[in-house]
């Protein structure tokens, strides 16, 4: 019955914001971490990331999701602890010019002063793509980090603004 509730809850929040038109991740798998009695345990998702700019690059972010009935409302703070690996799944394909440095995906971590950024840079000189997490609050941020890099065939250049 809680999981159903769960689902159920999730499924309306994901639907909320397709039709408010924001970027989402595909849940791909979860572990739980803790055992909550009442509410979603506390758990690691992986998620993949589709760039919404180069065609042929997915980044898979890990993180940790606050369980309980604070986590079930949306009302947690998930720690500020994330890990990407991106890589190419397809023929690369740039559908613009790309500036030096972009956000890529921004996803909300707490009711409302924290979230989980990825940004995009452009290593030029080695035609390597270059993807930072980290999280931010209004007040402070974090340093916790995690980085990975795709380099692309120098067949194809990545075109710059």
């Amino acid at each position: 019955m809680r999981t159903a509730l769960y689902r159920l809850f999730t499924t309306t929040l994901l639907a909320v914001g397709l039709a408010a038109g924001g970027a989402w991740a595909e849940p791909l798998a979860e572990v739980s971490t803790v055992w909550k009695l009442i509410g979603p345990n506390h758990k690691i998702v992986v998620e993949a990331y589709d760039d919404p700019i180069v065609e042929g690059i997915t980044c898979y972010v890990s993180r940790a999701k606050t369980g309980g009935l604070s986590g079930a409302f949306g009302l947690a703070e998930d720690v500020a602890e994330a890990s990407i690996a991106c890589r190419q799944v397809g023929p690369v394909r740039i559908t613009k010019p790309l500036p030096p440095k972009e956000e890529v995906f921004s996803e909300r971590q707490s009711i409302l002063f924290k979230r989980l950024q990825v940004v995009r840079m452009v290593d030029v000189k080695r035609n390597v793509l270059v993807y930072l997490t980290y999280s931010d609050k209004i007040i402070e941020g974090s340093p916790q980090n995690s980085v990975t890099a795709v380099a692309v065939d120098r067949g194809t250049p990545i075109p710059m603004r």
